[in-house]
């Protein structure tokens, strides 16, 4: 894919991608250390450890790990890895008492669709247990927290209650959790927690500028990425809604 260079998991510039078992993690350097954003599914810490090390950076320079929602192929490492790097977490309020408990998670409907159906049957179990990881600071829809030159929080629930997608200003680059992933082209997560809600932060993903993309689960879009996302989701969330169902 033209812009990205998978021999060093760059997406764009200080932006790096780590593959943490069928879902991925974000890597991104700033000038007071670096910021990982999801931690991946559980026992994958090494592949993070590993990513810092092959930037000539040590685990401690890791100082902060946001997570984008409370699923377990996105907290799953994140005990370790804190235990490791001392890294300062954040999370919207919502997913907080599911990340500090470990689990039970939320129930979740399939996404429409065959292969929504196969997947969330095989990959999502409500009733995981997992390490729990304490979460240092709540994120607030709107804020812009002052790392690595600056992230927009993003409320988009419907896949997950507390879910939130992240704006890096310096990159131009969005950070969708999932909102969507990028398997096949743009497309729906495995499930939503609520399918309104879910198509619309889908719309409200596709109102806002961004050069480039990172998803929890398919490859980054490295240039063009807000077009590709106004083409898929820029209709109206009701419209939408009617062409799916019709579908």
């Amino acid at each position: 894919m033209r812009g990205f260079d998978w021999a060093v998991n760059r997406v764009i510039k200080g932006v790096h991608i780590i593959p943490m078992g069928m879902a991925n993690a974000f890597l991104i350097e700033g000038d007071n250390g670096l910021t990982l954003i999801d931690a991946g599914y559980p026992n994958k810490e090494a592949a993070v450890l590993t990513a810092i090390r092959a930037l000539g950076r040590s685990p401690d320079q890791l100082k902060h790990l946001i997570f984008t929602h409370g699923h377990p192929d996105h907290i799953g490492s994140g005990a370790a890895i804190v235990r490791e790097t001392g890294a300062r977490t954040y999370m919207h309020p919502l997913d907080i008492p599911i990340a500090e408990s470990g689990g039970p998670f939320r129930p979740m409907t399939p996404a429409p669709g065959l292969f929504g159906r196969v997947l969330c049957n095989l990959f999502y179990h409500p009733n995981e247990r997992l390490d729990p990881v304490a979460i240092d600071q709540a994120l607030n829809p709107g804020e812009i927290l002052p790392i690595a030159g600056g992230f927009e929080v993003i409320h988009v629930p419907g896949h997950c209650a507390g879910q939130v997608a992240l704006l890096w200003r310096p990159g131009r680059m969005l950070f969708a959790a999932d909102v969507c992933t990028n398997i096949m082209g743009l497309g729906d997560p495995v499930g939503f927690e609520n399918l309104e809600e879910g198509r619309v932060s889908q719309s409200k993903l596709a109102s806002l500028s961004f050069d480039a993309a990172g998803f929890g689960h398919g490859k980054p879009v490295a240039r063009d990425a807000s077009t590709r996302f106004r083409n898929k989701y820029g209709k109206h969330p009701e419209e939408m809604h009617q062409q799916r169902s019709a579908a």
